[in-house]
């Protein structure tokens, strides 16, 4: 039986997550085959390992740029013109959060024409979250205007499905009755909050009671590769003597997001998914110049509350329960995307319209988030924290 061949181009661990859930919408289809590689990448150390927890079929970098397929995906242009298929690119995070100030390829990231057209070709299709995305696509490729499709955010429309189930989430994280849960988040960057993790840390550590709290890390998956796994648990060690949960990059932080009763992040897409969920936010750092002014990223910086270096930790949490109004971040929760609810019907349609075949006869529905593991499977040092 002759099958398509669907290629997944992995350039790192953020990207293959994200791309489990656009290839979820091609399961069960006997018609196809998808297929892994992954090209050169400053961090994609990690990905071999990733791929091989997943049993994918890998092609070689080398072998897949020889190949041809009737389909390819990627949320990274890097060697993209290499690839013989036609091309569907989408973005690998919440929106377009980055800016690039300096250089001739300044511009916000994603949406340069160096994102969207590597080595000057065009792909087949472009999936964009959001209508206002559009706009700066014109200014910026208008090229790859015509090529573009508003097709909605998958992580918003898991969590969305997955808010009803916080308390089982909740459960199996390990909290007991009455314990609170602050899950702490960073991008990578040295403007990230792991690069001020030295001064968040011990209060995390040092000012949370452990019998009312419990904590959480969610740190980017940029931050294990460009430092080494070693590294990072090496520098977190001190959590497992105080029950905090280092969350290890493959796995799922969508969850552990939705079971938080407190935010504490920075102007990453993690941080912005959080504005979903209900819990208070407060911000570690906000660097303008690293921020696009028209993203939902500088609109949270400009309305969440920031994490004051002279005040008790835990007073400041309790400020911000009382002082947050969830309906007062439903204009930054409209940013995220335009088509919520949406992302699999319009994404499945395209993806089968470039493949020229029909759909399958069902409703592609957003399916709840798996449960998470406890907090102490993540502890540094534990067998499975390196599973």
């Amino acid at each position: 039986m002759g099958r398509k061949q669907v290629l997944a181009v992995v350039h790192t661990v953020t990207y293959g997550k994200r791309l489990l859930d656009v290839l979820s919408l091609l399961e069960a289809d006997f018609r196809l085959q998808v297929v892994f590689t992954a090209p050169p990448h400053a961090f994609g150390d990690d990905v071999p390992a990733y791929l091989a927890s997943l049993g994918s079929a890998v092609v070689p970098w080398e072998q897949a740029t020889r190949m041809t397929f009737d389909l390819a995906l990627a949320m990274g242009p890097r060697g993209m013109e290499y690839i013989k298929a036609p091309l569907f690119t989408l973005p690998h995070g919440a929106n377009y959060l980055k800016r690039v100030t300096e250089g001739a390829h300044a511009g916000v990231a994603g949406l340069r024409r160096q994102d969207l057209m590597p080595g000057g070709r065009p792909p087949a299709a472009v999936g964009v979250p959001h209508h206002s995305e559009l706009r700066e696509l014109a200014r910026s490729c208008p090229e790859a205007l015509p090529l573009a499709h508003v097709i909605g955010d998958p992580a918003h429309d898991r969590i969305m499905a997955s808010l009803p189930l916080r308390a089982a989430y909740r459960r199996a994280l390990g909290l007991a009755d009455g314990q609170k849960l602050v899950v702490s988040v960073s991008t990578w960057g040295a403007h990230s909050s792991f690069g001020r993790f030295d001064t968040l840390l011990p209060r995390l550590i040092g000012e949370l009671p452990v019998a009312s709290y419990r904590t959480a890390l969610l740190v980017h998956p940029n931050v294990w590769a460009g430092h080494g796994a070693y590294q990072v648990r090496s520098w977190l060690a001190r959590c497992e003597q105080r029950g905090i949960g280092v969350v290890p990059p493959e796995a799922d932080w969508r969850s552990i997001l939705v079971a938080a009763d407190w935010i504490i992040g920075d102007h990453g897409s993690v941080t912005l998914y959080g504005t979903l969920t209900g819990a208070p936010i407060l911000l570690t750092t906000s660097p303008e110049r690293e921020i696009n002014p028209s993203s939902p990223a500088a609109a949270l910086a400009a309305h969440a509350p920031t994490l004051s270096p002279t005040h008790p930790l835990v007073e400041q949490l309790d400020y911000v329960a009382q002082e947050y109004r969830q309906e007062e971040y439903a204009p930054i929760r409209a940013r995220i995307t335009s088509e919520p609810g949406r992302f699999n019907r319009n994404t499945r349609k395209l993806m089968y319209k470039l493949l020229e075949m029909g759909q399958p006869a069902h409703e592609p529905l957003a399916i709840p988030l798996p449960a998470p593991l406890p907090l102490a499977a993540w502890a540094p040092g534990r067998g499975e924290a390196s599973a």
